[in-house]
């Protein structure tokens, strides 16, 4: 897989190129710790709020590089998901992305 991090006007957005060569343009989430190691949660963009949600491990190598790691066991991915959730529990994600529903 590979990416491409873009940082503009404060909607950090990460280009990933999935395993059938399909590119897609997501927006960051958050970057959060689990057990010693950073995560980041994805939104294909354009999927809305209940779009399906990638993470992924977060490397910040510097200078705008930074690796994104498959989460390989089943029990990284639960730790991680709960991680995320606890993080989503915490956060208004509904300020995030707005109430467009409402208008």
């Amino acid at each position: 897989m590979s990416e491409n991090f873009n940082a503009e006007e404060g909607n950090d957005t990460i280009t990933i190129t999935l395993e059938d060569d399909t590119e897609l343009v997501c927006d960051v989430i958050t970057i959060f710790p689990c057990q010693d190691k950073n995560y980041i949660a994805l939104l294909p963009q354009n999927s809305g709020e209940e779009g399906e949600v990638y993470l992924y491990e977060f490397v910040d190598k510097g200078n705008d590089d930074i690796d994104l790691i498959n989460i390989e066991s089943d029990e990284e991915f639960e730790a991680v998901s709960d991680a995320f959730d606890e993080w989503l529990d915490s956060a208004e994600f509904d300020d995030m992305f707005g109430d467009e529903e409402d208008e």
